[in-house]
């Protein structure tokens, strides 16, 4: 299915480069950042695009005048994707401590969590962890993972293709997100657990979202991924991010990295946080 799975590579689409093996990538200045936004601003004016994500999750305003109904909860709607992003690309919360401009496209940038760790929680692991070419996962690290999920009849797979079906190509998605902290402790989550998933009245489900990281934040906004830096994105997503931080045991993300049904084997990139009023949902 090449055209299903190039439709959705526009779609939605973590750790300090203290708390990252990083590779060859060249930290940009504040003035490339600043002409992102600036590219984004000009290629969004007056076009129609509906509000954008990522955004800080404690600041409600928004001028964005785009409207489109909330996606139903996720009880009513299909576990489509799981992945995951190099530090949290939403700020706010337990995740307001900026990681830095990074590379421009994405790697070694995003919100870091801001409480502390034990000396043991940042013990060396003997092995590296999600390997890729813009370095590896350290304990201390931030990711925040996606549990993305489709109103279209469809089954938990690679990419966001998965999301989609032949017989919906537009279906509401939901986007439940949840931002860990990578610790070296046995007693913090499994994230196998945290991704098991299951086929339970007729509804593919994530059986394992933490229930304790505080009241979820809803809003109306999009896609997300450092691809759109500088343009918008077309696609219209539910939104609930959790404020408060979960531990998570960095050996069982990289087991998790090792082999999943998704074919996620590294963190994803983040997109510059959406400041512009004008981009963003009054929620």
């Amino acid at each position: 299915m090449k055209n299903k799975t190039s439709s959705l590579a526009l779609l939605v689409t973590v750790t300090s480069i203290s708390m990252l093996s990083v590779a060859a990538d060249k930290i940009v200045s504040d003035e490339v950042i600043s002409t992102q936004r600036s590219a984004l601003k000009v290629n969004t004016n007056g076009k129609g695009f509906g509000p954008q994500s990522p955004r800080d999750i404690d600041l409600s305003t928004g001028k964005n005048k785009v409207l489109f109904e909330m996606a139903p909860a996720v009880e009513d709607m299909n576990l489509c994707n799981i992945h995951f992003h190099q530090n949290a690309e939403h700020k706010g919360g337990e995740f307001t401590e900026y990681a830095g401009n990074g590379d421009g496209h994405g790697y070694h940038s995003g919100y870091k969590y801001t409480g502390k760790l034990t000396k043991d929680e940042l013990t060396s692991t003997s092995e590296e962890v999600c390997p890729s070419s813009h370095g590896s996962l350290k304990p201390g690290a931030t990711i925040e993972v996606h549990y993305v999920h489709s109103t279209a009849q469809v089954a938990p797979g690679p990419t966001l293709g998965a999301c989609l079906s032949e017989s919906i190509a537009n279906p509401q998605l939901r986007v439940e997100t949840q931002v860990y902290v990578l610790v070296n402790d046995q007693g913090a989550f499994d994230f196998g657990r945290l991704t098991a998933h299951h086929k339970s009245l007729g509804k593919n489900q994530a059986l394992h979202i933490p229930t304790n990281t505080g009241n979820a934040v809803q809003y109306i906004g999009s896609t997300t991924g450092p691809g759109y830096n500088e343009k918008g994105s077309p696609f219209q997503v539910s939104w609930s991010v959790r404020p408060k931080v979960a531990k998570v045991n960095i050996s069982t993300v990289g087991k998790w990295c090792q082999g999943n049904i998704f074919n996620e084997d590294h963190a994803h990139g983040v997109r510059n946080l959406v400041q512009n009023p004008d981009l963003l949902s009054n929620m």
